[in-house]
């Protein structure tokens, strides 16, 4: 396949914030239809965030991790929160954020985004401490 240059950018932001363990994980899998999935979704979803626009990495970070909270896709939530660090987002901004899910989207949204985030930290502490 013919790779396009919106295709390569799309590929290299999600590399950067998602991390190169998770995008090297989707990847493992050589099926031709997961393969043409996997570049359908970088393409539409990832090629946004290389736009060249008025929204920062930083920008889109917070709005994913607001739009998939209040969408309750937990999973995604907890996979952008995870990688939010790379895109320049603070621990900070992801509890305010987390404030603004609750009172937006309601109690359970923001109460299972809190949950997640307090798992991916604790996992975060527990790879800083085995290093």
């Amino acid at each position: 396949m013919d790779e396009s240059e919106d295709l390569r950018a799309a590929r290299a932001v999600r590399r950067a914030v998602l991390g190169d363990a998770y995008v090297d994980g989707t990847a493992a899998d050589p099926g031709s239809v997961a393969g043409e999935f996997q570049d359908y979704i970088t393409a539409m979803a990832w090629g946004v965030w290389a736009r060249d626009g008025a929204l920062t990495s930083r920008d889109r970070s917070l709005l994913v991790m607001a739009m998939t909270a209040a969408l309750g896709r937990m999973e995604e939530f907890r996979l952008h929160a995870g990688g939010a660090h790379r895109a320049g987002v603070s621990d900070a901004e992801v509890d305010e954020l987390l404030f603004q899910v609750a009172a937006y989207c309601g109690a359970p949204a923001g109460v299972a985004a809190r949950r997640s985030v307090k798992q991916i930290r604790a996992a975060r502490e527990d790879d800083g401490a085995a290093r």
